[in-house]
């Protein structure tokens, strides 16, 4: 499969590498084991990869964007990527609720049972 210069970065970069393992590693400390979860992160880091490009091609031509079909017509569009992003996310989300990860708390996270 051909990937074009914007994709390979993501797939190369420092946070693709980090939400990866921290995906996997909370999936381990949650006793989820087995290569068909280990396949849905692949998914999960696919559909970042999109989502990221998505964002860019959103940011680059805007939410509304110039058609041209070459016969004289031209006017203005709502931007494809903005309906993709939105759907990418809310895949992102599901695949999330099937490997059964939660965003994590750190120390300075206020939790609903600490006094105040």
């Amino acid at each position: 499969m051909a990937t074009n210069a914007s994709t390979k970065k993501l797939l190369q970069s420092e946070l693709f590498q980090e939400i990866r393992k921290d995906l996997l590693d909370q999936l381990e400390r949650n006793g989820t084991v087995g290569k068909y979860f280990a396949d849905l992160v692949e998914d999960y880091m696919d559909l970042w990869v999109t989502k990221c490009l998505l964002i860019l091609d959103i940011r680059q031509r805007g939410v509304n964007t110039i058609w041209d079909n070459g016969g004289g017509q031209k006017g203005r569009k709502k931007n494809d990527s903005v309906d993709l992003l939105i759907k990418t996310n809310a895949q992102m989300l599901k695949l999330l609720a099937e490997l059964g990860i939660k965003p994590s708390r750190t120390e300075g996270d206020a939790g609903g049972d600490e006094e105040m």
